[in-house]
């Protein structure tokens, strides 16, 4: 039934214009108006995803947003000195360095931070050869 539907991501924000320059400034996405009050951020090679206000907006307590990168360190340098700060974890399972890097910890290096709404996105090293 749905084999052939283009599917696509939303989440909620607080205040759309915030969430516009964030991604737009600090990211560096494109990022679309949509007539209806909403934003599209361009994910190339990827469906767009839609941004939408909602006044009651409580963040999600899980990731809402995977940017697959090459080089996780410099990545992570690049959006701290944007002025992102990244989370800290020093959990059993979940370690994160002084970055807030999580490396060697049974998956991909991977490193979370929060947009102005408080969504938890990540960038997550891709190697080459799992591309």
């Amino acid at each position: 039934m749905l084999k052939n539907s283009k599917g696509f991501s939303s989440f909620s924000v607080n205040d759309v214009p915030k969430a516009k320059d964030f991604y737009q400034n600090s990211l560096g996405l494109t990022v679309k108006d949509n007539p209806m009050g909403l934003i599209e951020l361009e994910i190339p090679g990827s469906s767009n995803v839609l941004v939408y206000p909602k006044p009651n907006h409580e963040p999600a307590t899980f990731t809402v947003l995977n940017f697959p990168v090459d080089d996780i360190e410099a990545t992570v340098d690049d959006l701290t000195n944007k002025g992102i700060s990244f989370e800290q974890y020093d959990e059993e399972y979940l370690k994160t360095d002084e970055k807030g890097i999580s490396k060697d910890n049974g998956g991909p290096s991977i490193a979370w931070f929060k947009d102005p709404a408080g969504n938890i996105l990540s960038v997550i090293q891709i190697d080459a050869s799992s591309k």
